[in-house]
């Protein structure tokens, strides 16, 4: 099917101001107009030069057409900056024909809005990134992440440097094939997986809004920034959009504005094949404010005039549909597939430099854009005039100022885990998520930054910070937050609010079973280096008469094997503690805690401290023992009972809890063998879930757990059915030192 060119029509192209080039020798101006009048006119519209330079006509060119037939007639765009979007176009050219891998479509279509919107309308310090007051950015399309490191070397970031731009997805590259927040300074969120950029958008801008709503005073205004997303077509099919777009209404977050990148292109061809909703309507019935730009390629004063509109209006989020051509400027594959995820290749290549009037080598920006794009005087200033601001702030509320300064540090206050309770057998047993519950409002006076919820499972969770009201359009000081029914969005959001970088600590909850809707975000927590604490209840068969759709059997397996992730399951209040000791201390690593439904005792031996290490024993044996029995969680008495047990029939039992193999896994070999004899064959494993893994600690085979799916019935009916019970330990324990004496 062929391309339906635009109508000819008549484009003045605009010659640079006598201020924007003074500098510039006359004839030098004149030969960039010129330049300019080919470059503006890639649809095949006729410009009329100015008087200086004559009348150039852009190739027409046929190419493949599989999006929306492009009629509009385009814009006069200055030379100045029509040079700059070329420029952002063709270090994504020139990066992904490098690497020969990667997506150029994207940074060609959407070159014009981010260039407004970076050099006109945000506000950044590209020598600080990590400035607090900074507006942030996400590419949740971030397969065209040429687009933002493009971006950041030009206005001035010191991560991507000229020399970096033709490393493009090599190893060891500041340019991974999609954003990485923890390789590349600039990037704020990783992105990849479609969806989850938009949704981390949302939790910056709860981060920006709660911070806000806690520290700003009508006299004075130290949190104020905007969050600023471009999604596409792919992000609004995945369901996470829909449910974080959902929250970002009911919440009202009126700094948060999204572009939505309408180019009509997916993978598969045009998105008509599969995605035909009015993407307005939903969103305007999520109560976001929407704006359509018809022309995002070429109408610089529409994109400006939405952002200022959206600007105005601060009680609700904006969508600003920008309708653009994927792959602008390539005469053979502009507004196809073909563009998508794949280089141009040579040939189109250069048929785009000459469509484009590209005179330049790869790689090669005229030095009149970075003059133009640099932004680090202005940053440099914007960040001065904040720091004014609040020292005036000190000096005016030095307690709130205090704490301010405090909190963004992202430093813990000194002594917070001294809030953190110790338990006796003489206190009550009880589930580790009323546990759970007691060490969030233990910490919660103690950490002013401590802020989460829950996916609508608040009271079986256990999740309340009972001093604290919930954070909503109007109180967004508080700090319970109400997810709703929506795990996926919850997790992203949740990890944003960390990455905001500003010493939120965030938590999140819901069953353990539903972990399976939340997965990707969890694992983007552990790629991403954020220390999410994921709260995750009725952690196994337990929970009982619910049945198999509510059992978690794989998870646990299934998160150890999620690297930089912390899998803990405590067996009591005192290794509940130690969890949120660890959860808390650790920034750069999120914890999954899989907590009971049911009570179990409090053991005599358990700690913080031991808990910290990973496993530890729990039960000592008198010499080196003849059989060694492990436990996690509600199955840990289990154990220490069958050691008891052994002990008085004259058999040395250890009996080890190991709540985090992680942290096991890291102690030194000393430790290591102190807990675990590689000489001790007999050994024993118990937990209420698959028994994959295990063979790691207990590599003979006596694994005591659930390898089918559960049942509905009585917890105590199922134990008893999958065998974890003390006489079942104890069973296997004699077998194992039968097997090895």
């Amino acid at each position: 099917m062929e391309m339906i060119m635009q109508k000819s029509v008549t484009a003045k192209v605009v010659a640079p101001t006598a201020s924007a080039s003074a500098a510039r020798p006359a004839k030098a101006v004149a030969a960039r107009a010129s330049k300019a009048l080919g470059r503006s006119t890639f649809m095949g519209a006729k410009a009329v030069a100015p008087k200086a330079t004559k009348a150039v006509r852009a190739t027409k060119a046929v190419t493949t057409c599989e999006g929306r037939p492009w009629t509009l007639p385009e814009k006069a765009i200055d030379a100045d900056t029509l040079e700059c979007i070329n420029s952002i176009r063709f270090l994504a050219i020139d990066a992904v024909e490098k690497a020969n891998s990667g997506h150029p479509g994207l940074p060609m279509g959407c070159a014009p809005m981010t260039f407004v919107l970076f050099n006109e309308y945000m506000k950044f310090n590209p020598k600080n990134p990590y400035w607090f007051n900074r507006d942030r950015f996400v590419l949740s399309a971030g397969h065209g992440c040429m687009l933002h490191y493009s971006m950041l070397h030009l206005t001035g970031f010191e991560s991507v440097k000229k020399e970096d731009l033709s490393t493009f997805r090599q190893w060891e590259s500041v340019m991974p094939g999609h954003p990485e927040n923890f390789v590349t300074p600039g990037i704020e969120v990783t992105t990849g997986p479609l969806g989850q950029g938009i949704a981390n958008a949302v939790g910056l801008a709860v981060a920006e809004k709660h911070l806000a709503g806690v520290y700003n005073k009508p006299d004075s205004t130290v949190v104020d920034h905007y969050t600023y997303v471009i999604m596409g077509d792919g992000c609004n099919m995945e369901g996470i959009s829909s449910e974080a777009a959902s929250l970002a209404g009911h919440w009202g977050l009126g700094k948060l504005i999204a572009f939505y990148d309408d180019n009509s292109i997916s993978i598969d061809g045009h998105t008509d094949i599969s995605f035909t909703e009015d993407v307005m309507a939903r969103y305007e019935a999520m109560n976001w404010h929407t704006i359509h730009v018809e022309d995002g390629n070429t109408d610089l004063d529409a994109l400006r005039k939405a952002i200022e509109d959206a600007k105005a209006v601060t009680d609700k989020p904006t969508l600003i549909k920008v309708s653009t051509l994927i792959g602008y400027g390539s005469p053979n594959k502009a507004n196809s597939h073909a563009v998508h995820g794949a280089a141009l290749g040579a040939a189109e290549v250069q048929a785009t430099r000459d469509n484009l009037k590209w005179e330049y080598a790869p790689f090669e920006i005229p030095e009149s854009v970075y003059k133009i794009m640099d932004k680090t005087e202005a940053g440099a200033k914007w960040e001065a005039e904040w720091e004014a601001t609040v020292e005036e702030y000190c000096s005016k509320y030095p307690e709130e100022g205090k704490a301010f300064k405090a909190q963004i540090s992202g430093e813990l206050p000194e002594g917070w885990e001294d809030a953190l309770p110790v338990f006796t057998p003489e206190d009550k047993g009880d589930a580790t998520r009323n546990h759970s519950q007691t060490m969030l409002n233990k910490l919660a006076p103690v950490i002013d930054g401590l802020i989460g919820g829950s996916a609508d499972l608040a009271p079986s969770n256990m999740t309340l910070m009972k001093m604290f009201g919930d954070f909503q359009k109007d109180t967004p000081a508080e700090r319970n937050v109400r997810y709703g029914v929506r795990e996926h969005a919850m997790g992203a959001v949740a990890n944003a609010l960390g990455l905001h970088n500003s010493g939120l600590i965030s938590y999140c909850a819901t069953f353990f079973i539903f972990t399976d809707y939340m997965r990707s975000a969890m694992r983007m927590a552990a790629l991403s280096e954020i220390g999410t604490l994921f709260v995750m209840t009725h952690d196994s068969i337990g929970l009982g008469e619910d049945g198999p759709t509510h059992q978690p059997i794989e998870h646990l397996a299934s998160f150890r094997a999620m690297p930089n992730m912390l899998m803990m399951r405590p067996g009591d209040g005192n290794e509940t503690a130690g969890a949120y000791a660890v959860a808390v201390a650790n920034r750069k690593r999120p914890t999954t805690m899989a907590l009971s439904r049911q009570a179990m005792p409090n053991l005599p031996t358990t700690s913080i401290a031991g808990t910290k290490k990973g496993a530890y024993t729990v039960l000592e044996s008198k010499g080196t023992p003849a059989v060694i029995i492990m436990g996690t969680g509600t199955e840990l008495q289990y154990a220490y009972e069958a050691g008891q047990k052994l002990q008085a029939e004259g058999v040395d039992a250890r009996v080890v809890s190991m709540p985090c193999w992680e942290l096991f896994d890291e102690q030194d070999a000393e430790y290591q063998e102190s807990v675990l004899p590689a000489g001790v064959k007999a050994r024993v494993s118990i937990e209420a879930g698959s028994t994959f893994g295990w063979a790691k600690y207990a590599p003979n085979g006596f694994s005591i757990g659930v390898d089918t799916f559960g049942a509905s019935a009585p917890a105590g009916k199922l134990y008893e059915h999958w065998g974890l019970t003390t006489d079942n330990v104890v069973a296997k324990a004699k077998e194992a030192v039968k097997t090895f004496a």
